[in-house]
């Protein structure tokens, strides 16, 4: 066992717990935070979509050994402002985006970080840079995931 030291969300947390602990069950069981949710454990369908420093990444398949203390894990609980919803996250209830809600969170950590990225590459949020996302949604709501993306990206 090692002690692994990192920020989460704000607050730097250290555990006690093997390299080779994949961190989503590091954040799940160790540290209570479940707005990440695991579907598959191989990084396919990324539902624990989260942030690393800014980048979105899945916890799933990344060893919690993998991470240095200067490293910054983002999860849905981090994403807004105290009580002030994040525009994404705002943008997914005004277009009514979620039915079973369980991919949710990743779906909005993943489209937080593609329009970070394509405001930084000077790219617009089109269907091309849509496209690029990956989150499976077993209710198929991708057409108003689409949309709160939009929205949200106008309001970022």
């Amino acid at each position: 066992m090692s002690t692994h030291t990192f920020t989460l969300n704000g607050e730097q947390v250290s555990v006690e717990v093997a390299d080779d602990v994949r961190l989503l069950w590091v954040l799940r069981d160790l540290l209570g935070v479940t707005g990440p949710k695991y579907g598959c454990g191989i990084n396919v369908c990324k539902a624990c979509t989260s942030h690393i420093n800014g980048k979105a990444f899945n916890p799933c398949a990344t060893p919690v050994g993998a991470l240095s203390e200067s490293d910054e894990v983002t999860t849905i609980e981090g994403l807004a402002d105290g009580d002030e919803l994040h525009p994404m996250q705002q943008a997914w209830i005004d277009n009514d985006v979620a039915q079973c809600g369980y991919c949710q969170p990743g779906q909005i950590m993943a489209a937080v970080s593609l329009v970070r990225r394509c405001k930084e590459e000077g790219r617009k949020i089109d269907d091309a840079a849509l496209d690029e996302i990956r989150n499976i949604c077993r209710c198929g709501t991708y057409n108003r995931i689409r949309e709160a993306i939009r929205a949200g990206a106008d309001a970022m």
